[in-house]
């Protein structure tokens, strides 16, 4: 297969739409050899930042010298994004390759009671495969939905990792911060230690009762007010180091094993702190599980070189004005891109935001809007080239009740160049709502 045959074929798959259950991929891992049993894994799910610590453990574990693959869910700029070896994405040879080896089981597997493979399970299993072949010593896999039924769930990680909990895909997660914790711990295995930074009293004791049945040393991340000063016990805590601007001063983190003082974080906003705090913890206790030492030096190399699109992506405007590339699709992640925002507003001397959103069915936008409109000068509604986008027209009926200036732009590159070309100076672009929004911005990224 070239590689567009191989994206054409994938694409099929989609028809197929989402199916709950591990069978499928379990039997086309095996298929396949099982390549996800062939290095150490490190998993991760939650509702708000797990792609970046997904991102962070994986840097950290580079630093330390070993061959690392990342699996990611969703990309933001090109497909290849899902999976990377030591930062860098699969190849259009390899991904065409794999796929073209993968179309065999695919078809066999289509011929059982278990039926079609989904376009997800193929490009889990590729990621796993993509990985065995390069010979890598460490994965580091984010979950794509929930956790139970997630197609990652194959795996046998020696950490595992489920970031802050909120009410988001609910029609398929379920309504309550319960139901959701107990899909998203579905991933915590026997005896495997879990790291949470889970807030909500329901959601918490949804993932200590199954951490418990499980028995897997559950160890909480927690935000404290003063810097720790040493270790205790289960606990990880962490604080902003000097408190002139949180979202980019740097982070003390202790963990049972170690205490870090002034790390930098190369991923801006202060909610980068708790899932660095994540990463560094699932590090540490995947390493205790097989006997490794953590290098202090190569978690903060780490950490500060980490980069991941489409959060807090920053580039400089004409006229002092600056453009900013976020992901935020659910009222959590809004509510915590928020407060960077105006951070980075206050140190620009930024007078006016115009905002680009545009958003998938299943998520919120009155929510959503209700966190963003009143802090807007101007709102240009739009709509990414996907299967789930919400319509334009209904983003603004929503916008025009938090902010006054609502202009719909269905295309989104055009709408955020638009907003760019409107821009006086000194004002943010802030490009939001989905990764898919983000990643149909790419041609407009200027050039720093």
């Amino acid at each position: 297969m070239t590689f567009d045959e191989a994206i054409e074929y994938m694409s099929g798959l989609l028809r197929f739409g989402w199916k709950p259950g591990i069978a499928r991929i379990r039997e086309l891992c095996r298929l396949a050899g099982d390549p996800q049993k062939q290095y150490r894994i490190i998993h991760v799910t939650g509702t708000k930042g797990k792609g970046s610590t997904t991102a962070m453990a994986a840097a950290i574990l580079r630093a330390h010298g070993f061959k690392t693959g990342s699996y990611f869910s969703p990309y933001v700029y090109d497909l290849c994004e899902r999976v990377q070896v030591d930062g860098a994405p699969i190849g259009r040879d390899d991904l065409a390759s794999l796929i073209s080896e993968l179309k065999g089981p695919i078809e066999k597997i289509a011929q059982t009671e278990l039926e079609q493979v989904t376009e997800f399970e193929l490009k889990t299993a590729l990621g796993f495969l993509y990985f065995a072949r390069q010979h890598v010593e460490w994965g580091c896999i984010e979950v794509g939905l929930g956790g139970r039924l997630d197609a990652t769930n194959v795996v046998e990680p020696s950490s595992t990792v489920i970031t802050n909990i909120g009410l988001d895909h609910t029609e398929i997660l379920g309504d309550t911060h319960g139901a959701i914790a107990y899909e998203k711990a579905g991933i915590i295995k026997n005896g495997v230690p879990i790291i949470s930074a889970a807030k909500n009293e329901e959601a918490l004791a949804v993932i200590s009762r199954i951490a418990e049945e499980r028995e897997s040393a559950l160890f909480r991340v927690l935000e404290v007010t003063e810097p720790p000063k040493g270790c205790q016990g289960d606990r990880v805590l962490w604080a902003t180091s000097h408190k002139a601007d949180r979202h980019i001063g740097t982070v003390t983190v202790a963990t049972p094993n170690y205490l870090y003082i002034d790390l930098r974080i190369g991923l801006q906003g202060a909610y980068q702190r708790e899932n660095a705090a994540c990463a560094i913890a699932a590090v540490e206790q995947a390493f205790m599980t097989h006997g490794l030492d953590v290098q202090p030096d190569a978690v903060r190399h780490g950490l500060e070189t980490c980069r991941l699109p489409g959060r807090m992506e920053t580039y400089d405007l004409p006229g002092g004005s600056q453009l900013v590339l976020d992901g935020a699709h659910n009222l959590m992640a809004v509510e915590a891109m928020i407060p960077a925002v105006r951070s980075l507003m206050e140190r620009k001397n930024l007078r006016a935001m115009y905002v680009v959103a545009g958003m998938l069915n299943g998520h919120d936008p009155d929510e959503f809007m209700r966190s963003i409109g009143p802090f807007s000068t101007r709102i240009y509604c739009c709509a990414p080239q996907w299967k789930r986008a919400r319509p334009a027209s209904e983003i603004a009926t929503v916008a025009k009740q938090y902010c006054p200036d609502v202009v719909i732009v269905d295309d989104v590159a055009e709408a955020a160049q638009t907003a760019m070309n409107d821009a006086p100076e000194a004002t943010l672009v802030l490009v939001t709502g989905s990764f898919y929004t983000v990643g149909e911005c790419a041609a407009a990224r200027p050039q720093n």
